[in-house]
């Protein structure tokens, strides 16, 4: 009988063995991945507050708009009723402010070169929150946003102009060097 109280007591002192190295391992395990969460959550932090933060304090204004800026864009023109496909390329210049002028530029309607934008004047305006304005004389008017530190502006067509027709479009303006 002496042998099987001592079985036994060698047989729980394993299980208790094996029961505590499993706890232990469950332990460390889950404390390392708490202090993973929790250097994870410490490196997001300051960066992303630091870039919400960079662009609440993002002002931007007329005078941003300075220099040479190369404008693409495509989109429809409306002719006689059907949409025809139209491209335009450009340079415009932004005085800083609030008046800008096509240095050079083209417009193709259809496949057809039908205005030579060179020295067409304008006026445009930007709100503390980048959005804008753009607004041809005699021509189209635009929805502008401008990018940081004014390096892009993307536009949208939102009216015609006079006597050329409702239209449709978007594009972007990248500042030349």
């Amino acid at each position: 009988m002496k042998s099987y109280k001592g079985q036994n007591k060698k047989l729980k002192q394993k299980e208790t063995t094996t029961m505590n190295t499993k706890l232990t391992k469950m332990i460390m395990s889950s404390l390392a991945f708490a202090c993973a969460l929790v250097c994870l959550a410490a490196t997001m932090a300051p960066g992303t507050s630091a870039t919400a933060r960079a662009a609440a304090d993002r002002q931007c204004s007329v005078g941003m708009l300075r220099g040479l800026y190369l404008v693409t864009f495509d989109g429809y023109q409306n002719v006689g009723g059907d949409l025809v496909p139209k491209a335009i390329m450009q340079g415009t210049r932004f005085n800083g402010d609030g008046t800008l002028i096509n240095e050079f530029g083209t417009v193709n309607i259809g496949g057809f070169i039908i205005i030579d934008a060179t020295g067409g004047v304008g006026t445009y305006t930007v709100a503390a929150d980048c959005t804008g304005t753009i607004s041809i004389t005699d021509g189209p008017s635009f929805n502008m946003y401008v990018g940081p530190g004014a390096q892009q502006i993307w536009h949208t067509q939102i009216a015609g102009g006079a006597g050329s027709g409702a239209g449709l479009g978007v594009g972007t303006a990248t500042r030349v060097p």
